[in-house]
């Protein structure tokens, strides 16, 4: 490693305090340092080349080296590199970005409103629906379900609507009238000899038990991702929205799609809603919405969310929440490119065609001893790792095979991501065949040394 990386590595250690990371860890050699990105791959600063099987953090639609996005972003900066929205201030691209957003939602949608991030997005939404009740005078109905794996964000509000253990220990998290109900995971949650229809109708009726034993008065809004990322890409079983949204459109509740990981082609369509036919009454959308060059996200709400909120605001004289950045005019521009470039492209066709070579090679590796689960739809995929097939168990300590596998991959220049016992794979949908064969083939190397290591006993 040269000299330059050494020093980099040792500021990082010296100053930097990093997200999701042992902070305490970090302090002996500081983070793995990225150089450079060109197409699907990234390159740390001793010149070694990783494909990003991952496309970041799930949001590098684009890759890393799109020239127009970056041009948009000059050609903004140039004319009006910022101004706010406060007050009924404006400007062009957030005004484009708003139309084209709205009028390619898969179900009518009313109004967008702009924040920084995902988790800001969510939060927002949050605070909309309470404003919305207070708005119709019901005032006690406040109460969110989420699920348990959910991942919805990591601001105090959003961290309330993500059901993983980890965000919430240590926070004092989550916060009272923020409710969980199981994970839609077959394989995890489904009892002996239960269908997947059985297990979807089992899983709505204790949805619809919470909100009877809550009073549906008291509970405002469900909120799901289509396909749960973070929590280890859950994809929803047979029957599972299709129960399940009768039963909240029964008792008023607010459906919240969060479609931070899934919207923008990620599940083999535009929105994860279409792929699932949700119909949801708010869109959270954010990352692949500007393939991650700058921070930008949305909320979508269709007319029976706005309306009393915009009652409500001509009542007490503003709707009094907003960011400093929320629609910064040269993320938006950013953002109307990449949709430019997905129409001018056809990426969802591309999608489309490589995502079956995608799942047909994840799928190929449910053979190994060590894969209890192969599951995905369209670009986003995962491997939940056992040294137990028929037990679904691991003799070993809970999140070691796949961080054993995630540090063999990445040495073998494959950036995956670790979730427990998962190993998941979201990459750039400019992605090729050839470079979905990189990613399998070394995943199939590992688990074959892995394989070997653990029946000779040299793993432990």
């Amino acid at each position: 490693m040269s000299d330059e990386a050494d020093t980099l590595e040792m500021t990082d250690a010296r100053y930097l305090m990093h997200p999701f990371t042992d902070a305490r860890a970090n302090l002996q050699g500081g983070g793995m340092v990225i150089d450079r990105g060109e197409g699907v791959f990234v390159y740390d600063k001793a010149g070694k080349k990783y494909l990003e099987a991952v496309a970041g953090l799930w949001s590098v639609g684009l890759g890393f080296s799109e020239r127009r996005l970056i041009d948009a972003a000059v050609r903004q900066m140039e004319k009006l590199p910022y101004y706010h929205t406060f007050t009924g201030k404006s400007h062009a691209p957030q005004i484009e970005l708003a139309a084209r957003l709205v009028e390619m939602a898969p179900v009518p949608m009313s109004k967008a409103f702009f924040t920084n991030s995902g988790s800001e997005a969510n939060d927002t939404a949050i605070k909309m629906i309470w404003y919305r009740s207070n708005a119709l005078g019901e005032t006690r109905r406040k109460k969110i379900i989420s699920r348990k794996r959910g991942y919805h964000g990591i601001t105090i509000a959003s961290a309330s609507l993500t059901g993983i253990p980890v965000d919430h220990q240590s926070f004092d998290l989550p916060l009272p009238g923020f409710l969980h109900v199981t994970a839609p995971h077959y394989y995890r949650e489904g009892h002996e000899g239960e269908s997947e229809d059985a297990f979807s109708t089992r899983l709505v009726n204790e949805i619809e038990a919470l909100i009877l034993a809550e009073g549906p008065e008291t509970i405002a809004a469900f909120f799901a991702e289509p396909v749960m990322g973070a929590g280890g890409v859950i994809v929803p079983p047979q029957g599972y929205w299709e129960k399940l949204q009768p039963v909240l459109k029964k008792y008023g509740i607010i459906l919240v799609a969060d479609e931070v990981i899934c919207g923008f082609g990620r599940t083999g369509r535009m929105f994860g809603s279409q792929t699932f036919d949700i119909r949801p009454d708010m869109m959270i959308l954010s990352k692949q919405l500007s393939s991650s060059y700058l921070p930008i996200s949305a909320i979508l709400m269709n007319d029976m969310v706005f309306e009393p909120i915009a009652d409500e605001s001509h009542a007490i004289g503003a709707f009094a929440h907003g960011f400093t950045n929320g629609g910064n005019p040269t993320a938006a521009a950013v953002a109307i490119e990449v949709l430019n470039i997905m129409e001018e492209r056809d990426l969802m066709t591309h999608v489309s065609d490589v995502s079956v070579h995608f799942q047909a090679r994840l799928r190929a590796l449910g053979a190994s001893a060590l894969v209890g689960e192969a599951r995905g739809v369209g670009l986003i995929g995962a491997l939940e790792l056992v040294t137990d097939k028929a037990t679904r168990a691991s003799s070993l300590e809970a999140g070691k095979l796949a961080k054993y596998a995630f540090a063999l991959l990445q040495n073998k220049g494959v950036i995956a991501r670790a979730m427990g016992d998962t190993l998941a794979f979201s990459p750039p949908l400019i992605i090729t065949h050839e470079q979905v064969d990189m990613i399998f083939d070394g995943v199939a190397e590992v688990l074959a040394q892995m394989e070997h290591e653990i029946g000779s006993g040299q793993f432990h």
